[in-house]
């Protein structure tokens, strides 16, 4: 079978969002070395055959949801309105959206990032924003406010990823007391702050 054509039958579709969703609901209800494949399958309401056509275990399927994750995220970026030459006050339609999408996902990400049961997609996650926040130190140029005060790039990027990851648990753990837009504004505030 054609692994584009897997991708679009919406049987193998629901198949697999009804694998994730009984994933995550155990792991709101246990640690993940308890998790099984025969209660993930019991849970999916499928047998446990069937998790065996889409997956070879737990941490390949875990692994192919971070990946689904990721091309959930960086498809989010790459429609957010701006340009690559954005400067800092125009960059928060992107965390806005990166944040809409979380918060419309919120049961996902609030088990999958904000505990600490499953560091793949936290990883994962922050390996993406570390990439978009290299992206942007690298527009900034020699003539930024980093080059400047003799910031050095990796130092600026380190605390910048890190401080993104970090809003977004919090923000998470706290039940999202915040809207996406104020969060994003907000951040971005604190990034411009010299």
């Amino acid at each position: 079978m054609d692994n584009r054509t897997s991708r679009t039958d919406p049987r193998i579709l629901r198949t697999r969002q009804l694998l994730k969703d009984a994933f995550v609901e155990l792991l709101q209800e246990m640690d993940i070395e308890k998790i099984s494949v025969n209660r993930i399958a019991e849970r999916a309401t499928i047998n446990r055959v069937t998790f065996y056509l889409h997956y070879r275990d737990i941490p390949d399927m875990m692994e192919k949801m971070a990946d689904d994750m990721i091309e959930d995220i960086n498809g989010i970026l790459k429609c957010a309105p701006g340009n690559q030459n954005s400067t800092e006050e125009e960059d928060w339609p992107v965390l806005m959206n990166l944040l809409e999408h979380i918060a419309e996902h919120a049961k996902f990400y609030k088990i999958i990032l904000a505990s600490k049961r499953t560091p793949i997609f936290t990883d994962r996650l922050l390996n993406l924003l570390t990439e978009m926040i290299t992206a942007r130190v690298e527009r900034m140029g020699d003539e930024s406010f980093l080059s400047k005060e003799g910031i050095q790039k990796d130092i600026a990027i380190w605390y910048g990823s890190s401080a993104l990851i970090g809003t977004i648990v919090s923000w998470l753990r706290k039940d999202m007391p915040y809207t996406p837009l104020y969060l994003a504004k907000q951040f971005t505030l604190l990034r411009s702050y010299k």
